[in-house]
């Protein structure tokens, strides 16, 4: 054991929070499999939720009251660092493995299923042009514009998106002022811009869910449109998934700073959710071009 200045490690006791943990995965897996199937899950996946929350408050409650109380050093800071790191990192590879799932339809599949004998062995009436739901997400959309939903069509970039990307990029400005606050000892700057970043956090997904809602009852774009629907859904779904995250640790910091937590000099928790933020914001710009504007 140690304090904040000692040269030891801290070691923490033994904890039952991972097997909570698994437990919550397990029933969260068994009510999706059974959801998928058309049985009933809905309540397990329900119960695993619920199971996953009580296991991060108290999993994540006990590892802040450990660096409340001064028992991490120098070591446990560096280990933290590492460890943020490489989550990030997979989070990088994450979103490489579907943004070269695009770039395969896009630039490679659809122009092969345009060339002469494919296209004639698979279907007449091909337009090997992107973006394009395809010929079976052509018959599924077929039903949504004949019950007046719209013919398909893809997602401009003017609107909503560009709103998106304003929101994000101002989001890591103002957390960078917060997080300039902390490092200057100015609790009000602190408290005042993150309370903003969090704002604009819900903000941006309140607009990506207005957005998803024009897809779905306008523009005939659903997941079952075809490449196009499946990629656009895709990324921009498991990104919003992450803004969720991210907002959710940002709403946990700031409650942790109108209680008093974090120094000057000792506030990694609030820089690893200021790293992850900015990754969403540099994943989103990757979005805004690859998915909306080109």
């Amino acid at each position: 054991m140690s304090d904040h200045q000692g040269g030891g490690y801290y070691l923490p006791s033994p904890s039952g929070w991972p097997i909570v943990g698994s437990t919550a995965l397990a029933l969260f897996a068994c009510g999706m499999v059974l959801w998928a199937n058309s049985l009933p899950g809905g309540w397990l996946v329900l119960a695993g939720l619920g199971v996953l929350f009580y296991m991060m408050f108290g999993w994540f409650g006990k590892v802040i009251a450990e660096s409340e109380s001064g028992k991490y050093n120098a070591q446990v800071d560096r280990s933290f660092r590492w460890g943020m790191s490489w989550f990030i990192f997979s989070e990088v590879m994450f979103f490489a493995a579907f943004f070269g799932a695009l770039f395969y339809a896009r630039i490679l599949s659809v122009p092969w299923l345009g060339e002469g004998d494919t296209h004639d062995m698979l279907w007449s009436g091909f337009k090997a042009a992107w973006p394009t739901a395809g010929p079976l997400g052509a018959k599924m959309i077929a039903p949504m514009a004949e019950a007046g939903k719209g013919e398909f069509a893809p997602m401009a970039a003017l609107g909503v998106p560009a709103l998106n990307t304003l929101i994000l990029l101002t989001s890591g400005v103002t957390l960078t002022i917060a997080h300039w606050g902390l490092k200057k000892g100015n609790r009000g700057q602190l408290i005042f811009w993150l309370a903003l970043t969090v704002a604009l956090g819900v903000s941006f997904l309140y607009f990506q869910a207005t957005e998803y809602h024009e897809a779905y009852t306008k523009m005939g774009l659903t997941l079952g449109a075809g490449i196009y629907g499946s990629t656009f859904f895709m990324l921009t779904g498991f990104h919003g998934f992450h803004v969720t995250i991210g907002t959710i640790m940002l709403l946990v910091i700031l409650i942790r700073c109108m209680k008093g937590h974090f120094k000057p000099d000792q506030h990694f928790a609030f820089e690893a959710v200021s790293w992850y933020w900015h990754f969403v914001d540099v994943v989103w710009l990757g979005l805004f071009v690859f998915v909306y504007w080109l």
